[in-house]
């Protein structure tokens, strides 16, 4: 979920950082009427995303280039597979290429990393979901990746919900007083949730009415009491200290949704390769 209008303002930051003045080499090297066709492959098995943007990138440079897309955002392709097609100016492709790799490697790592810890969760009932913690500039597009490896969006922003942490609640004076507050002049569906590090808060936030509860860097036992406790009142997230070797264990406990900033700060790009 992205704005196309947004993306070209991105665009063209990224064409203008790579390119300078020229791109020295092509113009050297390749005649000006020299034209070519060029196919994007996987060189390992990933989850694609956002090949919509890469194919923009092409064309948003030289319009006279044709894009052909052979896979779309979600697929998972396996190694060797032909993704995308560019054909025109052969100036133009390459140097349009590497902003195009770049992006789309990234998007897709992030993709497949979801994917990885999605798939360590199947079946518990739990659901992952992404943080703010991306790459700046970059948010819709990477919380756009992480649904394409089928994980669910958190907050896309501050304006996008309350969430009441400890210095929140400090200055309110409680977790009661903290969510009274902010339920005075919240918009009706705007949802309210509260960061909880220990079983007395929880018990505080969902007799405030909090819709979701976090329950943070809790141990697995803290977890398991908490979910027995709120016993669907409210839903009831998961996060801190959350990886691939502790996240099944964590789903196990009942809760709705486990958040981690790894399929989003640690994912690794993937590899693609341009090639004639």
């Amino acid at each position: 979920m992205y704005d196309v209008f947004q993306t070209d303002r991105l665009i063209d930051l990224w064409l203008s950082e790579d390119i300078g003045s020229c791109d020295l080499t092509a113009q050297l090297m390749i005649d000006e009427d020299a034209v070519g066709t060029f196919h994007m492959n996987a060189r390992e098995p990933m989850y694609i995303a956002g090949i919509d943007v890469a194919a923009r990138i092409f064309t948003r440079y030289d319009a006279a280039l044709t894009v052909t897309k052979l896979a779309k955002d979600g697929d998972k392709v396996e190694k060797g597979t032909r993704i995308l097609t560019v054909s025109g100016p052969a100036r133009s492709i390459v140097t349009a290429e590497r902003p195009a790799l770049n992006i789309l490697q990234r998007l897709c790592g992030i993709a497949t990393e979801t994917a990885r810890y999605n798939a360590e969760i199947a079946g518990t009932g739990a659901r992952l979901i992404d943080t703010r913690k991306t790459t700046p500039g970059l948010r819709m597009l990477e919380k756009h990746a992480v649904a394409c490896g089928g994980g669910l969006n958190h907050r896309l922003g501050l304006d996008n919900g309350v969430m009441l942490k400890d210095n929140h609640i400090a200055v309110a004076g409680s977790i009661g007083k903290a969510v009274a507050r902010a339920k005075l002049k919240l918009p009706i569906l705007t949802k309210i949730e509260v960061e909880c590090d220990r079983f007395e808060q929880v018990e505080e936030s969902l007799a405030a009415g909090a819709d979701v509860i976090m329950l943070d860097n809790m141990s697995i036992a803290d977890m398991t009491t908490a979910v027995k406790f709120v016993a669907g009142r409210a839903k009831i997230e998961a996060s801190g200290g959350i990886s691939i070797a502790t996240i099944r264990n964590v789903a196990m406990t009942g809760v709705d949704y486990i958040s981690t900033s790894k399929i989003t700060q640690a994912a690794p790009a993937v590899d693609i390769g341009l090639d004639e």
